[in-house]
């Protein structure tokens, strides 16, 4: 249905982009599919997808199951088939809690009914079938409880749950094993939701801006039961034309058609308001209390380039320190929720990178701990240790067929996150561009750039989801295309004045980088707030297939200056004073080859991942002006700015 749904233009790699599509593929499956993410694997479930009732499965479709305050919530259940006059066995359940309209959850209900679960699919509150209001998983927790109880009084239900889902359907279940819920045996969140205000939705006080462009695809194609078809046809129009309104931010409340879906014109003007990490980012916050997690088997699964990879592997050393019960992780090279894949962006990854079959592996780890069948947990792949990477960049660096970047990489089980043999090695910021490792420069020096909010860095792919039509996921070359609508010419970032370019000598020999990256500068502006943002880069040297070489992200950050010292209280700047921050970037796992150099990108802006800083000191979201920044960042003995890698010998 996509592949018939999009317009396929070439861009000279191999792949494609999203040419511009009409009102009605935006607003239906297409977006619910590419977009949406409703996904309880690998695969993409869109709404509506004519998959196949199994005839030996037994669907009770839309059972309206009330919460503790009256609203109900639309649920399936699928069952395997038993003859007539026989009585159905009680049986363990797979539960998943979904906004994006359980009807796209057949494939999985029948998969699991078919080897001896009972399947079920909620749609959230204030979703598609079901009553009540929506808020970005506020009443998750309680939901999900109150459902939980319901499943266990059911004759179908032995009364032991396990979970799955990516994304958001991954934040209802950490929500859950939050929530003390006494029938929830095991989770496996892929992707998932977790810890907004740390990193993922307000990364060290920036605003993600996938969730501007998840708001407005979700009230586009008519997620909110019970709109007036003309209030759908204008906000499906507010969808086709979001890029529109990208140069036009702050988002203001009544100001834009996003008024005809208050509740979600509602949390998003907050949301963007709200750059603290407190209370109302609380939902799923695990780093916050890890205490609070449910003692239950969990499998995480993340992607080096996935929108919560930062907290994906956050979440497993806290959890891992805290349960008793064992506590995975598994970390690919993918963007979200696209484990059966192995190529990304422009780059290919090999053919192991994925996971081929999406199910199976859920159904083994299910097998152990609700059936408790001897199997590959704790013994085979991907089970047979703790934690599982994949270490890219083992490839030959030349084309595939499809013209993308054979970067590759290998698999490889660990003991722990982060690695404990990682050395943590500071490389340099010096004059001219340099970066080296030993001791910073001696010489007292400074770089100088000016920053345009009107005029920011453009995102050219990255830890990114909900990307749809404004950004471009994963792994590509740091270079314009027609992929970027905001930067259609095959011009490199590296050209751009406002991005400062430091990087080390062609490498002699071979460097994994593994684990978690900082980038600490020292810096000043001529503002009261600005950000600081860095981007770690492998760059290829010039080949034959490569003649301008390639310049891979691998992964990025930012901070907020008015953040810099705490994520819980702002503290503006004073115009000319230097400052030390840190930039969090994305984890990665990555080696550089012999003849490969390691760069660090700084600059001040990375749009529209993030929102563009105004440089004013107004209120967050509620600036009317915009001015030049002059930015500093210092690199010498006294301030010795630097990204600190772990180095895995």
């Amino acid at each position: 249905m996509v592949k018939r749904a999009r317009k396929q233009i070439a861009d000279g790699t191999g792949n494609t982009y999203r040419a511009k599509l009409s009102r009605r593929h935006l607003a239906g499956r297409l977006v619910q599919a590419s977009v949406g993410f409703f996904l309880l694997g690998s695969v993409v479930a869109p709404v509506g997808a004519e998959t196949p009732q199994d005839p030996k499965i037994e669907l009770k479709a839309n059972i309206m199951v009330p919460m503790r305050d009256g609203i109900k919530l639309a649920t399936d259940v699928y069952l395997p088939a038993v003859a007539s006059g026989q009585q159905q066995e009680r049986l363990p359940v797979i539960l998943s809690r979904i906004p994006y309209n359980k009807d796209g959850a057949k494939k999985a209900g029948n998969y699991f009914a078919s080897h001896g679960y009972a399947f079920v699919a909620q749609d959230t509150r204030g979703r598609y079938g079901s009553e009540g209001v929506w808020k970005f998983l506020t009443d998750d927790g309680v939901d999900g409880k109150d459902c939980a109880a319901w499943i266990g009084k059911q004759p179908w239900s032995n009364g032991h749950i396990g979970m799955i889902g990516t994304s958001y359907v991954g934040g209802t279940q950490h929500t859950m094993a939050l929530a003390d819920v006494p029938e929830l045996a095991t989770v496996i969140p892929v992707d998932a939701a977790s810890n907004m205000g740390r990193q993922s939705m307000r990364n060290a006080g920036a605003f993600e801006m996938r969730f501007w462009n998840w708001i407005m695809l979700n009230a586009g194609r008519g997620s909110v039961p019970g709109k007036d078809p003309a209030v759908a046809a204008e906000l499906a129009a507010l969808s086709d034309n979001r890029t529109a309104y990208l140069p036009q931010l702050p988002l203001r409340r009544g100001a834009t058609p996003l008024r005809l879906a208050p509740e979600y014109e509602d949390w998003l003007v907050e949301a963007m308001n709200h750059g603290a990490d407190d209370e109302f980012w609380a939902p799923a916050n695990i780093l916050a209390d890890p205490t609070k997690y449910k003692d239950i088997p969990v499998y995480l699964v993340g992607g080096w380039y996935d929108s919560w990879a930062g907290n994906t592997t956050a979440n497993y050393a806290a959890l891992s320190r805290t349960l008793k019960s064992p506590v995975y992780l598994i970390m690919g090279p993918w963007i979200h929720g696209q484990q059966t894949k192995s190529a990304h962006g422009q780059v290919d990854f090999g053919d192991e990178a994925a996971i081929k079959d999406e199910w199976a592996w859920r159904k083994e780890w299910f097998d152990h701990w609700l059936k408790g069948q001897s199997n590959a947990v704790g013994s085979a792949a991907p089970f047979a240790s703790k934690v599982r990477i994949f270490v890219m960049g083992a490839g030959d660096g030349g084309k595939n067929e499809k013209g993308m970047l054979r970067h590759g990489g290998v698999w490889r089980d660990e003991r722990e996150w982060p690695l404990a043999r990682a050395v943590a090695t500071p490389m340099y910021l010096h004059a001219g561009g340099g970066l080296q490792t030993g001791k910073p420069p001696a010489k007292e020096a400074a770089t100088t750039y000016d920053y345009d909010p009107r005029d920011p860095v453009p995102t050219l792919g990255g830890n990114i989801s909900s990307a749809d039509g404004i950004m471009q996921q994963g792994a590509w070359n740091q270079r314009g295309g027609k992929a970027f609508w905001n930067w259609s010419k095959p011009v490199p970032l590296s050209a751009r004045r406002d991005v400062l370019v430091f990087q080390t000598e062609p490498l002699e020999k071979d460097t994994e980088v593994t684990g978690e990256i900082e980038v600490k500068l020292w810096i000043s502006s001529s503002a009261k707030d600005t950000d600081f943002t860095a981007k770690l880069v492998d760059v290829y040297p010039a080949s034959a297939e490569w003649p301008d070489g390639f310049d891979l992200n691998l992964t990025d950050g930012i901070v907020r200056a008015r953040f810099r010292e705490s994520l819980k209280e702002e503290k503006l700047m004073v115009p000319g004073e230097v400052y030390p921050v840190t930039v969090k970037l994305y984890p990665t796992s990555n080696v550089f080859k012999k003849g490969h150099r390691i760069r660090v990108d700084i600059s001040s802006s990375n749009f529209p991942r993030f929102d563009a800083n105004p440089n004013t000191g107004e209120p967050l979201n509620g600036h009317r002006r915009m001015v030049v920044a002059t930015n500093t960042i210092y690199h010498d003995a006294e301030r010795p700015s630097q990204i600190v890698l772990p180095v895995v010998k």
